[in-house]
């Protein structure tokens, strides 16, 4: 079965990167875990994700999904969630194969596809389903080139395109079908995106987002939610919380610094949105990193 081969070679594939002298097949990576987590924000760049074993939650704003062994989850844009693993152990670690995703790749089929796709309005980017065999198959071929370098650096490319095209054509690939046209939402959303991300401790001017879209900014703000499942006001502010997080766990000199440091200006808001954000105030999170 593929998916069985997909998981044997995963568990290979972890023990080969830790060997090898050099790794070829850049795309894949395996994550593992071998005990459950609490709630973890954090940020998801656009991949490919196959649940091996154990089982995961993810969240963003309204919107959940939970996985299973065998489910895909696949990302289309920079997307700040909150993610839990559960049934991981030592002898049963949760495990799961990301493969990211390249959007200019992507790009690069429109010309070849984009005559026999349309617009899904009811696409996300955020979207599960169960793994299907199509980009299932050429999962198992790019893992298989580990034990050959050369072939690895000829084809790999190449699967890699295939997988690609394979989740491009796929029932769950309907929000990066939708990116294919740089004129799309999605596509004008992605731009916005990387816009809040390059300044997201600066206050935020929706309206200078929904110009830089080519929107009003009411219809900023429907397309924005419709497609990350939250506003921009909250994905600025949960990239804030993600970095502020990493900042007091390295050792901030203090919590007000490191509000300061994500662009707050009131440590209390910062206190408040930190609690509200975590279950935990920062000052807990700065005490485990001293």
């Amino acid at each position: 079965m593929p998916l069985e081969d997909l998981h044997r070679l995963a568990k290979r594939y972890e023990h080969y990167k830790g060997i090898a002298s050099e790794n070829h097949l850049h795309a894949a990576h395996v994550f593992q875990r071998d005990a459950d987590s609490e709630y973890e924000a954090t940020l998801y760049n656009p991949f490919i994700c196959i649940i091996l074993q154990g089982r995961k939650e993810v969240h963003i704003g309204q919107n959940s999904v939970s996985l299973v062994p065998n489910d895909a989850l696949l990302v289309s844009h920079d997307l700040p969630v909150t993610a839990k693993i559960f049934e991981a152990s030592q002898t049963a670690p949760y495990r799961s194969l990301v493969f990211a995703l390249d959007l200019g790749l992507l790009r690069s089929l429109f010309d070849q596809v984009g005559e026999v796709i349309q617009n899904e309005s009811s696409a996300s980017a955020l979207a599960a389903t169960s793994a299907d065999p199509s980009f299932i198959a050429p999962m198992v071929r790019y893992l298989e080139l580990m034990d050959a370098p050369i072939d690895a650096q000829i084809l790999g490319p190449m699967i890699v395109k295939e997988i690609h095209f394979r989740l491009l054509m796929s029932p769950i690939g309907g929000m990066l079908r939708n990116l294919l046209s740089v004129d799309s939402h999605a596509s004008r959303i992605a731009t916005s995106i990387k816009k809040i991300r390059g300044s997201f401790r600066e206050p935020l001017i929706v309206a200078q987002l929904a110009e830089i879209a080519g929107m009003s900014p009411s219809s900023f703000h429907e397309h924005f939610k419709s497609v990350t499942g939250t506003t921009p006001l909250q994905y600025q502010k949960d990239l804030r919380m993600i970095e502020a997080r990493e900042i007091l766990m390295k050792g901030a000199p203090s919590v007000s610094a490191a509000g300061f440091e994500v662009g707050y200006e009131s440590p209390t808001h910062f206190s408040r949105d930190y609690s509200r954000k975590f279950g935990c105030s920062p000052k807990h999170h700065l005490a485990l990193a001293k």
